[in-house]
């Protein structure tokens, strides 16, 4: 098999309200989706949703490193080479993890088609039947935020992830706010998204939290800084994520061996798509370390995606892929049953993609030949 075209679509994925991050406020959610066409008529969808906070890429930016540097390369290439593709990618450009994991999630669908096989049967085999979704609360007045969240469990979620990370007093109102409206039935976990900069603003936060009983905190300090979290990890009882400052298997040997959290948050925009995504869950299984699939709030492609590492492997015990619920409109057909995902016995991916709307979506676009 061969690869023998590159469809390129930046698209913009229309929110049915504003989330707000403490770095940023997304009114749509900017993805550059990847078809890529074989010789044997078998086509493959991957996606890739760049965020310069977290990985340090852009939307246009990997639209163009894809269309001018890594499909190129790719033709006439065998796409069920997955180990051989991501030795050359990475032997093209160092870094821009979402550029190639647009490439890898397509070459695993690819490669699902071919077999007749869901991506999670090829990578492990099916471990869990289902995983309960995490409603995602976005930053808003405490008030508002405990509205939304207790208008979720009516809907019959029984966990959320509250977006903080500006000032620790108004994050401490938020969460105060929340575990009220809920009860304390209901998990909670806080994503700081960096906001706390540092470890002693962290732990005075940390402090005051205690009683809220917290499932745990997620990424409070700035990325680079293992020691910060690992300072934190020593001084509090809350569980402690690593989020930002785990990309590849350099980060993770530093955060095991500084003891530097108690779980992960495996992305793969932020590794470079399912087969680094593996690589990781390997080396924290191998630490004692529980794993989660984040997400960047990509469409049902790399959603999918991120389902099928999750369903395969044991220490994956929680996700967060929640894009497609979030969007007015979708380029593809993943299907929820809130409170849980259950992904089907489809071959691939085990989506359909809407190729109207894809067009509707699309800002621009290339083929590679």
């Amino acid at each position: 098999m061969k690869i023998t075209a590159v469809h390129l679509y930046a698209i913009r994925l229309p929110l049915n309200k504003p989330f707000i991050v403490s770095y940023e406020t997304y009114h749509d959610m900017p993805s550059v989706i990847v078809k890529i066409e074989t010789d044997e008529g078998i086509s493959g969808y991957g996606e890739g949703v760049a965020d310069e906070h977290v990985t340090g890429e852009t939307w246009e930016g990997t639209f163009h490193i894809i269309r001018n540097t890594l499909a190129p390369a790719l033709i006439g290439k065998n796409p069920l080479e997955i180990e051989r593709i991501h030795d050359e990618m990475d032997g093209l450009l160092y870094g821009s993890p979402t550029a190639k994991a647009a490439i890898d999630i397509a070459c695993f669908d690819i490669l699902g088609k071919k077999v007749g096989q869901p991506v999670y049967q090829l990578i492990g085999g099916r471990y869990h039947k289902e995983f309960p979704i995490t409603h995602v609360l976005s930053i808003d007045d405490p008030d508002k935020m405990a509205e939304e969240a207790a208008a979720r469990v009516k809907e019959g979620y029984r966990s959320f992830k509250m977006k903080v990370g500006t000032r620790t007093d108004e994050d401490i109102k938020r969460i105060k706010a929340v575990r009220a409206r809920v009860g304390r039935d209901i998990s909670i976990r806080v994503d700081v998204n960096q906001g706390w900069r540092n470890s002693s603003t962290a732990l005075s936060a940390l402090e005051k939290l205690k009683e809220y009983g917290l499932d745990w905190i997620e990424q409070p300090v700035a990325a680079d800084d293992i020691d910060a979290l690992a300072e934190i990890k020593g001084k509090t009882n809350v569980p402690l994520m690593v989020d930002e400052g785990l990309k590849s298997m350099r980060e993770m040997r530093e955060v095991i061996m500084k003891r530097a959290a108690d779980k992960v948050n495996i992305k793969l925009m932020k590794c470079g798509g399912i087969h680094p995504a593996i690589k990781l869950a390997h080396q924290a299984e191998m630490a004692g370390m529980e794993c989660q699939i984040g997400s960047m709030v990509e469409s049902s492609i790399g959603s999918a995606a991120g389902f099928h590492v999750a369903f395969s492997k044991k220490v994956i015990t929680s996700v967060e892929l929640t894009g497609p619920l979030k969007f007015s409109k979708d380029v593809g057909n993943l299907c929820y049953d809130v409170p849980y995902i259950r992904l089907t016995e489809k071959p691939g991916l085990g989506i359909d993609v809407d190729e109207k709307n894809l067009e509707e979506l699309t800002v621009f676009k290339e083929v590679i030949r």
